[in-house]
């Protein structure tokens, strides 16, 4: 196709708006030069991608306009954007210098990027796979040892999105495991930044596990021990927060939420790393209202769950049913069957979408409150009814 009109319009908006390439992707979580190819008209846009940038714009449908006007009718959002993860594995076991890093780099962006596009596909198995390739290698000394610290840069960073990925699919030792290779790879390699992604992910890993005091002292060895920039100081203030509450210490946990808020309302994004462009508010809001959740402040919960799920919020990209099934719980727990209803029926229609083993494990403890309501409606048990069938269904039946 010629997508020629396409991005000449939205490098027109974004020189409008002020706004470079490297803060639009890091802002939608797309592979920087993806994106830049797409804007020089060398490469189709994903429908996910047009659909991202309407909605970032604020085009009302221009650009989606656009789009449709000017593709092919074969135009496919699954061989627009790049090779597909089995090619991209088989160059894994080709490469063996500067186009080694480059493989390892474009797989761990190609693996985010899926991750939040297609909410009922999980990437924990290609990214293990895509993994276990490179530690072989690694391990064997099997590349150009004139790249040994890039190579271990970029491996650790697979290893990371690894990691999340199996513990979002609840697959925890083998999490702890990829968590593991990727703290150590990032210090061979003296990556600090995605040392410091991995901490997180493993503070918050300890907290689902109920290890809170665990949580607690990962959270702590960062912030005591190091500088960090705004948005990453309030990503591991929100893990303090987590872990005071879980060791009954609610006071000092909303002490550190409130520090986050501010460092996240004085930021200026210089000097963040890419990954941090989930910190943000509406995250903090999230986080509060969970906090509040587990200390039993069931009512204020509420008020921030519901501002955290309202459309237009700085949300996190994909998942967002998370904050919506805690939502539903705290509607229950104080019986506001009305509400909850809504919110409820709105899990129905996503359920079938969602692969996060994590998201559905609370779902389902959501459907299962159907067995202790009392002087609940019928339309709301007969609805928390329908959502556990939904969980139940097999994703193969048409």
């Amino acid at each position: 196709m010629n997508s020629g009109e396409f991005s000449r319009r939205v490098r027109d908006l974004l020189r409008d708006r002020d706004m470079s390439v490297r803060a639009v992707a890091r802002h939608l979580n797309y592979d920087h030069a993806y994106l830049s190819r797409v804007l020089c008209g060398k490469q189709q846009p994903s429908r996910q991608l047009v659909t991202a940038l309407d909605h970032l714009l604020k085009t009302d449908g221009e650009l989606a306009a656009i789009a449709i006007r000017v593709a092919p009718p074969t135009d496919s959002p699954d061989a627009t954007e790049s090779p597909a993860l089995t090619d991209r594995i088989l160059r894994l076991n080709e490469a063996r210098g500067a186009d080694f890093v480059q493989a390892i780099r474009e797989t761990s962006h190609r693996l985010v990027v899926l991750d939040n596009e297609l909410g009922g596909v999980s990437v924990a198995e290609p990214a293990g796979r895509a993994f276990k390739v490179v530690h072989r290698r690694l391990g064997a000394g099997d590349y150009d040892h004139r790249y040994e610290r890039d190579i271990q840069s970029a491996a650790a960073e697979l290893a990371e999105v690894a990691g999340w990925a199996l513990w979002d699919a609840e697959r925890d030792d083998a999490a702890q495991r990829f968590n593991h290779e990727a703290l150590l790879l990032a210090r061979l390699s003296g990556d600090r930044s995605i040392e410091l992604l991995t901490l997180q992910n493993m503070a918050m890993q300890s907290e689902w596990r109920g290890r809170n005091q665990e949580a607690l002292s990962i959270a702590r060895s960062v912030l005591n021990r190091r500088r960090l920039s705004p948005r990453v100081e309030a990503m591991f203030r929100i893990r303090e927060a987590k872990g005071l509450v879980g060791t009954g210490r609610t006071s000092d946990a909303i002490e550190s939420l409130e520090r986050a808020r501010s460092l996240i309302e004085d930021s200026n994004d210089v000097g963040e790393p890419d990954w941090a462009w989930w910190v943000t508010r509406g995250e903090i809001d999230r986080q509060w209202g969970h906090t509040l959740q587990i200390a039993g402040d069931v009512q204020k919960a509420i008020e921030l769950l519901l501002q955290s799920v309202q459309p237009g919020r700085d949300v996190t990209t994909g998942y967002s049913s998370e904050r919506v099934a805690r939502l539903a719980q705290c509607l229950l727990d104080v019986n506001a069957w009305r509400d909850a209803e809504d919110i409820v029926r709105s899990l129905v229609t996503a359920a079938p979408s969602i692969s996060s083993g994590r998201t559905l494990r609370l779902i389902g403890h959501v459907a299962k409150q159907r067995e202790r309501l009392n002087g609940a409606p019928s339309s709301l048990t007969d609805t928390l009814e329908h959502l556990a069938e939904k969980l139940d269904e097999d994703p193969f039946t048409l």
